[in-house]
């Protein structure tokens, strides 16, 4: 989300400021996200608004995990969304390191966690826009329950995954287990993360992160 009539700087640090959070919050769940621990479905209250599944949609049974190749691009064709995927590891405070500003239509992978199409959740982070324009995951906010995302490996292959949730975390309850653990034990899984909400022009920073979940339901051939 874009604030109207920030200057060149300013939008540029209340970009950073949401990251930070977000970053924040993986940092603290640390060693845990290979791990995997329990599914944390169920009723959400307090703290993260549902988008919810819409009455009427009907879910694909999950693929069995694979072995998972190193993303280099994913599509959610609901959303225009067609980007590179490019990996990222851990900055100098222990967190990720998001793909930089300079690269706004890139989505970064967590190299440190599981593979798109393994066992686990494969985190995507993309932002939402920078100074100027929108950035690569401003539409991600409109995807759906149902929808797909695609996810091609350095190999050439593809791995598709339905979106079964859609969730805005407020930066004052964000909870990193809820947002980067698995919620289907041994499935394969993605979860596709933003910055979300209202924007404050006092802490210029967004109030939100936007957390798509997907899960493995098919592997399309040629």
């Amino acid at each position: 989300m874009s604030s109207e009539g920030s200057s060149s700087g300013s939008g540029r640090l209340m970009t950073g400021v949401a990251w930070a959070v977000l970053l924040l919050g993986l940092w603290l769940w640390g060693r845990q996200i290979t791990e995997g621990p329990e599914g944390s479905s169920g009723p959400k209250t307090g703290d993260v608004a549902a988008v919810g599944r819409p009455l009427g949609v009907s879910l694909p049974p999950a693929h069995d995990p694979l072995a998972g190749e190193r993303p280099e691009r994913v599509q959610i064709p609901s959303v225009g969304i067609n980007a590179p995927v490019v990996p990222r590891g851990l900055d100098a405070h222990g967190a990720v390191d998001p793909p930089p500003f300079e690269a706004p239509d890139e989505v970064g992978w967590f190299g440190g966690g599981a593979r798109p199409g393994a066992a686990g959740p494969a985190l995507l982070v993309g932002h939402v826009d920078t100074n100027t324009r929108k950035a690569v995951f401003y539409g991600l906010s409109a995807v759906r329950p149902g929808e797909k995302v695609r996810v091609t490996g350095s190999d050439g292959s593809v791995s598709e995954f339905t979106i079964d949730d859609v969730q805005v975390f407020q930066r004052s309850h964000f909870n990193a287990k809820k947002v980067y653990g698995e919620r289907v034990h041994g499935r394969a899984e993605l979860r596709l993360i933003t910055c979300g909400g209202s924007f404050d022009r006092t802490t210029r920073a967004y109030s939100a992160n936007v957390v798509v979940s997907a899960y493995l339901t098919g592997v399309p051939r040629g």
